[in-house]
């Protein structure tokens, strides 16, 4: 008997090796995963994407030529912080209390706590997760009397910030909602305060106060508190080298980990390096963007010296279309979000149609495309497939995964049925199959208003028509009420899923 039970308890011990062993390979066979996210980078900035690009950019580039291009990816929104509360949240921002704009410095956090991020998801796969660079999702700043308002003045342009306790505990960043690690500006390298948060604390004391700049184009930022030793030119090279840093500590360790990058280039002030001015036809936005394919080029070295680079998903994209005005054309040779109409803010598809390149050395063909419509908000359940994870049932609601389309699996049909695009006003637009309706006249943001004597709203055949110049809302009223159907369905319904 006692023999029989011996050889039970060792069957059962065996069995607990085996499958510990199982899970330990399984998570080492998982790919790191890096997710760069330039801010307010064009299409059309990328000579991997347009040929008549004036800038060089040749670690995108290589990127794209060891990788996979995907040709019809876009932001959920056209400016900043509700593409990033999308990416995270796998979840649409007009969801949420903001229906239009951004957030700011001292804004309240967007996400809710218990909100299921692409963090949570990857932490709970055995990932070390890390945000380095812009956050821009709000935060809780600490007060010294919690009795009074954490500021005098204006959000824009607070007058006077004597409450705000500094030295105290800042949360609802990313270590709130599911992040190991973090090393973030508040928001906008254009918005006040000018500080390094690392988790939850200054790294230094605010020590001054700037009072900002707005010329010559582009080189703007307001006026506000600075943190001792904080530089407003020297913040892209500072998280670059937090990120290099993060990739040569965590390949040490067994585990993978998966790295949030939002960058703050070439978003406004354009400030390059001394190194990079004069290295486009673009002026100092191009200048700048040049720079953030350099900070591209220094995470692919990072890799390489580390021995991650086979393993790693490496991702670039940008939250919106280039802030690239009718002056800017004039002045230089060089379209932006070419070949698309609008720009940054708008609901035409320059506000949103964004790069999209990414590498998988083990597992992504060379040279290889996909014209699968995807947008940001698609990580998480990428992610989850990646990780064969199952995700909670009200998590994710506007996500779908793209790995089929990364792997280059034959797909006959489209994996999003339909992709919903935002403005800064507000406007909407949707996109099923070959059609896109926007529920409004001009561009839906800062491009065009749009006149009285035009229709009310606008349809594209956007496989024909990508440029956005012939409008079909008169002649195609059956396609333009199909779709406006659908759009109130999936606002209303709480989640864009069949």
């Amino acid at each position: 008997m006692a023999k029989k039970i011996n050889s039970i308890a060792l069957a059962l011990l065996a069995l607990i090796m085996f499958s510990m062993h199982s899970c330990k390979q399984t998570n080492e066979e998982l790919p790191n995963i890096i997710y760069i996210l330039a801010d307010d980078m064009g299409y059309g900035d990328l000579a991997c994407l347009n040929p008549d690009s004036k800038i060089p950019t040749p670690n995108m580039d290589r990127i794209s030529e060891q990788g996979m291009i995907f040709t019809d990816a876009h932001s959920p929104s056209a400016v900043c912080t509700p593409t990033r509360y999308g990416i995270i949240t796998g979840r649409y921002c007009f969801r949420t209390h903001l229906k239009s704009g951004v957030l700011l410095g001292y804004s309240k956090p967007l996400i809710d706590p218990e909100r299921y991020t692409v963090a949570n998801l990857l932490g709970e796969a055995g990932y070390f997760t890390a945000c380095i660079g812009k956050w821009h999702l709000g935060l809780e700043w600490p007060k010294k009397d919690k009795s009074k308002k954490l500021f005098q003045g204006g959000e824009w342009a607070p007058e006077s910030t004597d409450n705000i306790d500094y030295d105290g505990i800042i949360s609802g960043g990313p270590t709130d909602v599911g992040f190991d690690f973090s090393f973030i500006i508040p928001a906008s390298l254009d918005m006040t305060p000018y500080c390094y948060i690392s988790n939850k604390k200054l790294i230094a004391p605010i020590s001054g106060f700037t009072d900002g700049q707005n010329s010559p184009r582009g080189v703007f930022w307001r006026p506000g508190d600075i943190q001792e030793g904080f530089t407003v030119d020297g913040v892209l090279p500072t998280i670059t080298d937090q990120a290099v840093k993060f990739i040569h500590r965590r390949a040490k360790e067994k585990t993978p980990f998966f790295l949030y990058f939002p960058l703050t280039a070439p978003h406004t002030p354009w400030l390059p390096s001394e190194n990079h001015l004069g290295q486009s036809g673009a002026g100092l936005y191009g200048d700048f963007v040049n720079q953030v394919d350099h900070t591209v080029g220094l995470i692919l070295a990072a890799l390489e010296e580390t021995d991650e680079l086979a393993n790693t998903l490496l991702i670039v994209t940008s939250d919106n279309g280039a802030h690239w005005t009718r002056d800017d054309k004039s002045k230089f040779p060089h379209l932006a979000n070419a070949p698309f109409s609008g720009m940054k803010s708008d609901a035409w598809e320059g506000g949103h149609h964004v790069p999209f390149i990414l590498q998988w050395p083990e597992r992504v063909k060379p040279g290889s495309y996909s014209s699968q419509v995807t947008t940001l908000t698609d990580l998480m359940a990428t992610c989850a497939g990646l990780t064969e994870t199952d995700l909670p049932l009200d998590a994710g609601p506007d996500s779908y995964d793209m790995l089929p389309a990364i792997l280059g699996e034959n797909l006959e049909n489209s994996i999003r049925p339909n992709t919903i695009h935002h403005s800064i006003s507000g406007v909407f637009a949707i996109r099923m199959g070959e059609y896109k309706l926007i529920e409004g006249k001009g561009s839906g943001g800062w491009s065009y208003k749009g006149t009285e004597e035009e229709p009310k709203g606008q349809l594209y055949n956007i496989t024909i028509d990508p440029e956005e110049q012939h409008n079909l809302y008169e002649t195609m009223p059956d396609i333009v009420d199909k779709l406006s159907k659908n759009l109130q369905t999936i606002i209303t319904q709480g989640y864009s899923k069949n």
